[in-house]
């Protein structure tokens, strides 16, 4: 161009100036026609499409073309992906590639290759902006079906949470009905006229018998084709990766994963472990661990732990030093128990002579002894000190080098270290008849820190010593007490169990001088408030410095008495003892002693029962001391304070009967319940009374629970004869004052008595014809029957109290006119009806009298004629003569 612009400038020089702007621009153009010239004979060529590779597994097209002309600035290509035979376009894209003359490029399907033909196409542009034509399409062909339908993707392992599509490809005619995933069916796509898919979003691992992902696909020629693809997740990056070595010959290398391994074999992970330092061949290694031989002088070690599947692959690296990885490993322990101590002893696995070694040895219950092991050729020994007799403990060892990596744990060795029998003594003391005398009874219990069983216990020995003068006596293995005599003054006595095995420690106890026991023991009765347990509680003695004791009878206060004891710790004046110990309705007496140099002292008595019961014995002998016509008075026998009771008598109950008195139900009424609320009273007297009266009194022993079984008597009161009198003489008095009082009056008395008494002189009552007359009223009315209603009126009369028509009876009531509209029927009826209608009133129970009456009126009852009972017989005056 350079060139040309020179020549212009030369052949037109002496141009005017007018002419070189035109020639300019015809140059100009000219230059430009010759570059159109060359870009459109470069357009022309196309790129070649020179390899198309199908990878199935990975469902990706590997494109590679090439070029016959490049730039130096790099190409531009835009790539065409189409299905089917129609080349139907389902991917584009430009991509820029470095000025080669051959590119690369992979394509990823989501649709498996094997369902449909898949065709690649590729062209160029220059300067991004002048395309070249289009390469041929080059076409990976998909899988044909014969005779039966075809499903992809088929038997592969799929990686977890991803999402897939599966294809049905059926022989020519066929057409695909439905798939199903799991017997789901999934809603189909139509990717050619005969291949249908599906798209699975988030695969999930199957956990069930099949453990796979079964496709059943469906045609309209009723076949189905079933197989089973499988999911997995790909390799995950070892964690917390180390090494270690016990004997500085082989190197142990272990990770960690979160991820279990699948229980299927279709996506099985290798383990690899490479030595980056060395030129040792990579080594197989096991799941979660990898064991290899330490490489002579090496010291610094580069590994990297490789883990592969048909997912993928991950790796982790990780650096040491073999010296700082020492792991040390205890090969065996063991132990040699005592009473109060145990040794223990161990050796290790290899000879570690060139490191100093650290070791824990931990004890449970315990605590973690930390010692140095001066020598591995020979055991280590520890002495364990401060433990329990008879006690179960396990240890274990573990050691390090300088303390920086610590070994494993040996396996816990359990043992128990011997027994230290001790005893626990405790006394009673019994006064005999002659006061310088008493009987001590010393009670001992098995080991407390040793079962008898695992403690072969020859016997026992029993010392004690009084004034000066010691004594000795054995007992058997099976004995459990001793009796002696002493005097009055203090003794200690001493008991110690013979072991074949172990150590004992005598027991001691002290029965101080007779005067000063048992002084002003004070006592108490417990409420039983629950079954749960007793609560014992009592005032502090500051005298008592070696703490209390409690015992109790195990059976309650009845003979014979197997004596219990708690002994407590000094300023605990507290105690509980669960109920499960002891038995309702039992009382029980628990003795407190404070401890003291001299002996035990008797502080407090407590009495008191588990649980109360109601069911107590009656009284006995219940007597009659003193009877009046209107009082009784009773006395009883009755043992209140005796220890079988099942209960605290806190009174008594009289209930007193009176024969002949019975209730609705049948039942003798009580008439009245006399108290007596002191327990040691045994007798009442029972006043209110009637006399010449039948009375039962049944006493009864009263609980906290209510009264217990009663005993009774029966007791007739006297008669008042005073009273009696009275009522007699009473109205002899009054007949007395009125004869006094109407004395003079006599004569005229005396003539109204005999005009009523006697008939008047002269006087003829015709009697037969009056009996006559009453009989034959009597046979008409057993004549009448009752006939039928023919009507009945209902007449409601004015209202007037019932008493008014009570009154017919009063002669001068039948001459007032009856009320209207009942003048006609109380006229045409016998009197003596009348009356007895009159006369009925029912009652109602628990309701108020009525203010008004009403009368129904049946009138079928009554006859229309008037009958005269005795319309033949009638007595007038002029019958009397």
């Amino acid at each position: 161009m350079r060139l040309s612009l020179n020549v212009c400038s030369a052949d037109f020089h002496h141009f005017s100036e007018i002419m070189i702007p035109l020639k300019i621009s015809l140059v100009c153009l000219l230059w430009l026609y010759r570059i159109s010239s060359e870009d459109t004979v470069w357009q022309r060529s196309r790129p070649s499409i020179t390899h198309l590779q199908a990878l199935s597994d990975r469902q990706s097209l590997l494109v590679s073309w090439q070029l016959n002309h490049s730039s130096l600035l790099g190409d531009v290509y835009e790539i065409q992906i189409g299905r089917t035979l129609n080349h139907t376009i389902i991917y584009n894209r430009n991509i820029s590639v470095p000025s080669i003359d051959s590119h690369e490029y992979t394509w990823t399907s989501e649709l498996p290759l094997e369902c449909v033909d898949h065709s690649v196409r590729i062209r160029s542009f220059y300067n991004k902006s002048v395309p070249s034509p289009w390469s041929s399409w080059k076409t990976n062909d998909g899988a044909q079906a014969m005779d039966k339908t075809k499903i992809f993707p088929f038997q592969r392992v799929l990686r977890e949470g991803t999402s897939a599509m599966f294809c049905c490809v059926p022989p020519l005619g066929v057409n695909i009905t439905s798939i199903s995933i799991n017997n789901s069916p999934q809603p189909l796509i139509s990717i050619s006229d005969r291949v249908k898919a599906i798209t699975v979003e988030k695969l999930n691992i199957i956990k069930s018998f099949i453990d796979a992902l079964s496709i059943i696909c469906s045609d309209d020629a009723g076949n189905n084709t079933h197989i089973f693809n499988y999911v997995s997740s790909p390799p995950q990056k070892p964690e917390n990766l180390s090494c270690v070595t016990s004997d500085m010959k082989t190197v142990t290398c272990t990770w960690d994963s979160d991820r279990k391994q699948e229980l299927d074999n279709h996506n099985k992970k290798t383990h690899t472990l490479h030595i980056q330092n060395s030129d040792q061949p990579p080594i197989l290694c096991e799941q979660l661990s990898c064991t290899f031989p330490a490489i002579p002088q090496l010291e610094e070690y580069n590994i990297s732990v490789e883990v592969k599947d048909l997912l993928g692959k991950e790796t982790e690296s990780y650096s040491f030093n073999i010296s700082d990885r020492v792991f040390p490993v205890v090969e065996r322990c063991s132990v040699s128990p005592g009473v109060t101590d145990t040794t223990v002893s161990w050796f290790m696995l290899w000879n570690l002579t060139q490191v100093s070694l650290l070791c824990q040895v931990n004890t449970v219950p315990g605590v973690t002894t930390v010692m140095t092991c001066n020598s591995v050729r020979e055991f280590c020994k520890v002495k364990l000190e401060h433990q329990q007799p008879s006690t179960r403990y396990t240890t274990r060892v573990r050691c390090s080098a300088d303390g920086r990596l610590w070994g494993k744990w040996t396996q816990p060795v359990t043992f128990k270290t011997y027994p230290l029998v001790t005893l626990d003594v405790w006394r009673r003391i019994t006064q005999l008849p002659d006061q310088n005398s008493r009987q001590v009874t010393l009670m001992w219990t098995p080991p407390v820190t040793g079962s008898a069983a695992t403690v072969n216990i020859k016997g026992y020995k029993v010392q004690w010593s009084q004034g000066g003068r010691n004594q000795t006596e054995l007992k058997s293995s099976g004995q459990t007490q001793a009796e002696v005599s002493i005097g009055p003054g203090q003794c200690d006595f001493t008991v110690q169990a013979v072991v074949s095995i172990g150590s004992t420690v005598p027991a001691q106890i002290t029965v101080p001088q007779q005067d000063d026991q048992d002084k002003n023991a004070s006592e108490k009765w417990l409420s039983s408030n629950s079954a749960a347990g007793f609560n014992l509680s009592w005032a502090q003695d500051e005298t008592a410095t070696c703490g209390y004791t409690v015992d109790w009878c195990s059976l309650g206060n009845v003979v014979p008495c197997t004596l219990r004891w708690v002994k407590m710790s000094e300023g605990n004046n507290t105690l509980f003892l669960p109920g499960r110990h002891f038995k309702a309705g039992c009382r029980y007496t628990f003795s407190i002693f404070g401890c003291k140099e001299n002996g035990h002292r008797l502080l407090e008595m407590q009495t008191g029962y588990l649980q109360e019961l109601k069911s107590v014995p009656s009284p006995s002998l219940i007597r009659l001391v003193r009877s009046t016509s209107s009082s009784v008075m009773l006395e009883w026998s009755y043992s209140e304070d005796d220890a079988s009771h099942p209960a605290f008598i806190t009174g008594y109950l009289i209930t007193v009967q009176e024969l002949g008195s019975v209730t609705l139900s049948g039942d003798v009424s009580d008439l009245l319940n006399v108290l007596v609320s002191d327990p040691h009273r045994k007798s009442v007297t029972i006043e209110g009374l009637q006399q010449n009266q039948e009375y039962t009194f049944s006493v009864s022993a009263l609980t906290k629970e209510g009264p217990g079984q009663a005993a009774s008597i029966t007791v007739r009161t006297k008669t008042n004869y005073s009273s009696l009198m009275v009522k007699i003489l009473t109205p002899f008095f009054l007949l007395l004052g009125c004869i006094v009082l109407l004395w003079p009056q006599r004569k005229t008395l005396q003539r109204g008595l005999m005009g009523i008494i006697f008939y008047p002189a002269g006087m003829n009552i015709k009697t037969p014809e009056l009996d006559r007359c009453l009989q034959e009223t009597g046979e008409w009315l057993q004549s009448q029957k009752p006939e039928e209603c023919r009507s009945c009126e209902i007449e409601i009369l004015t209202n007037r109290p019932l008493l008014n028509y009570l009154t017919l009876r009063d002669p001068e009531a039948l001459n007032t006119p009856p009320p209207p509209g009942r003048q006609s029927s109380l006229l045409t009826r016998p009197l003596s009806c009348d009356l007895l209608q009159a006369e009925y009133c029912p009652q109602l129970w628990g309701r108020a009298p009525l203010q008004q009456t009403t009368y129904i009126t049946n009138e079928s009852y009554f006859p229309t004629t008037e009958l005269d009972l005795c319309q033949t017989q009638q007595v007038t005056l002029s019958d009397v003569k």
